[in-house]
């Protein structure tokens, strides 16, 4: 078990701009208040861009942890 008590991850590595941000922001819209996602990705642009919009959204980002070379997985929790 990980750090986190995960209640949905997406994996969107292989993906570019806008992809990553989209699935995201949709994922989290489906989620329930206090509910974790967690997203794999490999994009470097999106690990600035997927925290920043669900800052805007309102959400709380807890982690952004790096997993391999170019690797990312972002722990975000639903507010």
């Amino acid at each position: 078990m990980g750090k986190y008590e995960v209640t949905k991850s997406i994996d969107v590595r292989g993906e570019v701009c806008p992809v990553p941000d989209v699935e995201a922001k949709r994922a989290v819209k489906k989620m329930k208040p206090g509910e974790i996602l967690e997203v794999w990705i490999d994009y470097p642009m999106s690990k600035e861009r997927i925290p920043e919009g669900m800052k805007k959204m309102g959400h709380e980002v807890l982690e952004i942890e790096e997993v391999g070379n170019s690797e990312w997985k972002i722990y975000i929790k639903v507010k």
